[in-house]
């Protein structure tokens, strides 16, 4: 099976290696990109010299006979790549966020409605095996209906949105999007409730400051002794480069939101991105009236605390693949989709719009100070 590629990023190169890994008979036909002849000569030296390259999406779309394609652009491209495709009927793998404004959310909402593709998300948190769980517990009635959540995301590394591209908001869209939206699903999948209201508030405490726009670490008289430096501090040996104490570091460093669902319970989320080291964390407690159960990414524990009884379960999951599995199913729907077979995404474009929507309410009612419907 042939894939064409738009936009040669990280995320996607990962994405496209549980692919091969889970069908071997899938390969890159084509690929699109801004770096055209830096992953030409990379993918050579990896002897895959057979490889057709595009000056633009369009192109490939026109000339390749393919039998899906994939878009790992910058995110701020993801509505406008993702309708060139819709046209073409073939299966697509997006990334998150699907839009990152709500005039590009609404665009993309309207192409779905009108050609109905068959989408897969970048959602492998609802695919995971902690959340998984999480929901046979759930299912199980042992602890009841779930009448409130609490879940974090402490992000140890969280410098990547203050001292790469990520750090304009142009392209972010705001923290939620980035990182909140992969939360907001699988929330939402694990209830299977309709979230109808959210209020929220974000805070920029730590990542400022005056020193000069686009300062790069190299170039800055503290970059030995700064905690945040690429040549001594938590930036070193990454392709991070910009000081993150600087007049134009965007995103705030810290988020909160209360998200009301339809039967009138509600969850509380807080992200962070300056916690480091033992202070990361990711996971959330659901709580019902017999029991609760909580679980966290990082240590792969679960555990199931009876109300009533002096019962605690505990399961240690171990890690399979990337994100605890959830890549692996990505991959293995999106080839399902591909070979045309009556599967449904595991991931599908609702899901994805859903948590975009939440995260831009989310977004403006930090801005406005106010409490928003999640609706179109």
């Amino acid at each position: 099976m042939k894939l064409g590629i738009i936009g040669f990023g990280n995320r996607i190169q990962t994405v496209v290696r549980e692919i091969m890994q889970y069908e071997p008979a899938c390969r890159i036909q084509a690929i699109t990109d801004v770096r055209n002849e830096e992953i030409r000569n990379e993918m050579a030296e990896m002897e895959q010299s057979d490889i057709h390259y595009y000056e633009s999406p369009d192109q490939m779309l026109e000339k390749e006979k393919l039998d899906g394609v994939l878009i790992g652009t910058r995110c701020s491209l993801h509505t406008q790549m993702a309708l060139k495709v819709f046209g073409t009927g073939l299966p697509l793998y997006l990334e998150k966020p699907v839009a990152t404004t709500m005039e590009d959310l609404l665009l993309l909402k309207q192409g779905y409605e009108e050609t109905q593709p068959n989408v897969v998300v970048s959602f492998p948190l609802r695919a995971t095996s902690p959340v998984l769980l999480i929901k046979e517990i759930i299912a199980s009635g042992k602890i009841g209906t779930v009448e409130h959540v609490q879940a974090v995301n402490n992000v140890s590394y969280g410098s990547v949105y203050y001292q790469s591209w990520y750090r304009d908001e142009a392209e972010t869209g705001g923290l939620f999007l980035q990182k909140a939206t992969h939360d907001f699903d699988y929330i939402n999948a694990v209830l299977g409730l309709k979230p109808v209201s959210v209020c929220a508030m974000t805070s920029k405490q730590i990542f400022k400051g005056d020193k000069p726009a686009a300062l790069e670490c190299k170039d800055c008289e503290e970059q030995r002794t700064c905690p945040q430096s690429t040549v001594t501090g938590f930036g070193k040996g990454t392709n991070w480069k910009y000081c993150c104490f600087a007049e134009d570091t965007g995103n705030e460093d810290s988020g909160s939101a209360l998200i009301q669902y339809e039967s009138g319970m509600h969850v509380s989320y807080s992200q962070n991105f300056f916690a480091r080291r033992g202070a990361e964390a990711r996971g959330a407690r659901f709580l019902g009236y017999k029991g609760t159960v909580e679980f966290d990414f990082y240590t792969g524990i679960v555990k199931v605390f009876m109300h009533h009884t002096p019962s605690v379960e505990t399961y240690e999951l171990k890690s399979e693949g990337g994100h605890y599995g959830g890549d692996t199913a990505l991959a293995g729907s999106f080839v399902e989709l591909m070979r045309g077979g009556s599967e449904r995404s595991i991931a599908p474009l609702e899901d994805g719009l859903l948590s975009a929507l939440m995260c831009l309410k989310a977004r403006e009612s930090a801005v406005t100070h106010t409490f928003q419907p999640i609706s179109w």
